[in-house]
């Protein structure tokens, strides 16, 4: 009897190293990513229900991070981490306290402003009645169609400023305590968590890529936060400067609201042309001037982030766009505003964890592409791999092209004739 007919049937999985079918073998994959997308969920609703304690606990080892080459030079002076972690908290507080001391008068006479700025806007606002009246009517047409006579009514529930904030007021006070409290002891134990992290860990080989962690995170988190505070400095200064040239009033605060809002990319930007949008409109009457600050921060704005920030940070720190717009969405609905300072530097700690425990080979070509005058570091780096891929995929084709089917197994896929 021929070799072909002598053959075992063909399975419809195929039987794995293991004994298992390919059917059971995705099954168990599958099993595997339903747990982990289970996790990921509970995770994600644990971030949300604990906002109160979470998330000034999380934004405290943030600051802590970006504090920590401070701790650090206290402590190779001979200082107690405990005397250490003090100075750096109240460091922290010295700068705040400056900055409200700074912008308190501006920004109340600004609050003062908001009723008589609300009723300008809404006079400026007057040439839109004509389409809302049209909306309106369009509206009631409807609602007589489908037969439903009933008028649409808004109703603004009676609450009272003072009471809302008696009520808040507690919960603000408690977790700002939380903060601080928080941030000196991360700060003050930060070698002892290392160590007693690391001690968890039986084999050498985990200690040491546990180790390269930490070390990646506080490096990435320290330099990125110290980097973009040096950036948004520099931001406010130029918004502070360009408002003053304008003849904008209180510039100072719309430079340093530029300097804190650019720490949430994207949204902050929005935010500051909303903001400087409605100044114009409330203090302005030609539309030249009451644009013309807009353009400006946009400005410099698109300067910053184009320009300055990546040349400053590097391809090291560079993380896909809509990865931090994505991030930022997620954290401002699970924490507000804290989520959106936390949001980035979430990405960075993400990423040096995925990059120690699944390292990726580099790509690298065996012909690297020639850098040109007009090239950057990031064009060269992207050019160099799209070589290196091509380079594989050719690679790749001539495997295939060698290729030589099983004896008895015709190109087609068919059995030969017996």
């Amino acid at each position: 009897m021929p070799a072909a007919a002598r053959r075992a049937p063909r399975l419809p999985y195929k039987r794995q190293d293991d004994g298992t079918s390919q059917f059971e073998h995705m099954l168990r994959n599958a099993a595997g990513m339903a747990v982990v997308f289970i996790g990921l969920v509970l995770m994600l609703l644990v971030l949300k229900a604990g906002e109160i304690i979470l998330a000034p606990v999380l934004l405290a080892i943030v600051i802590g991070l970006m504090f920590g080459p401070a701790a650090d030079w206290f402590e190779r002076r001979r200082v107690p981490p405990a005397l250490s972690a003090l100075f750096v908290v109240l460091l922290l507080l010295i700068v705040i306290g400056a900055a409200l001391v700074l912008l308190a008068v501006p920004l109340s006479e600004w609050v003062g402003k908001v009723p008589q700025m609300w009723s300008k806007l809404r006079s400026e606002a007057a040439v839109l009645k004509g389409p809302l009246d049209s909306v309106a009517a369009l509206q009631s047409q409807v609602s007589t169609i489908f037969g439903d006579t009933s008028a649409m009514t808004v109703r603004v529930a009676d609450s009272s400023t003072i009471t809302g904030i008696a009520l808040i007021a507690p919960a603000i006070g408690a977790q700002v305590l939380l903060f601080l409290a928080s941030l000196y002891f991360f700060v003050a134990t930060r070698h002892h968590i290392r160590l007693s992290v690391l001690s968890l860990f039986v084999s050498r080989r985990m200690r040491w890529r546990a180790a390269h962690i930490f070390s990646d995170v506080e490096q990435k988190v320290s330099r990125f936060l110290l980097t973009v505070t040096v950036v948004n400095i520099c931001v406010g200064t130029a918004v502070t400067l360009a408002m003053w040239a304008l003849g904008v009033p209180s510039p100072i605060l719309w430079g340093a609201m530029a300097m804190v809002v650019n720490y949430v990319p994207y949204v902050g930007q929005a935010v500051m042309v909303v903001v400087l949008t409605s100044v114009g409109l409330a203090t302005q009457s030609e539309i030249v001037r009451i644009l013309l600050p807009v353009g400006c921060y946009l400005l410099i704005s698109f300067a910053e982030g184009q320009v300055i920030t990546p040349q400053v940070l590097g391809r090291t720190m560079t993380l896909n766009p809509f990865i931090i717009f994505l991030s930022i969405t997620f954290w401002l609905w699970a924490w507000g505003p804290v989520g959106g300072l936390v949001a980035v530097p979430s990405l960075l700690v993400v990423q040096s964890i995925m990059a120690h425990v699944l390292p990726s080979p580099e790509l690298v070509p065996k012909k690297p592409v020639r850098r040109t005058a007009r090239m950057s570091d990031k064009d060269l780096l992207l050019a160099n791999a799209a070589q290196a891929v091509k380079e594989q995929a050719s690679e790749s084709t001539d495997r295939s092209d060698k290729f030589v089917p099983p004896a008895g197994t015709a190109p087609d896929g068919t059995e030969a004739a017996i």
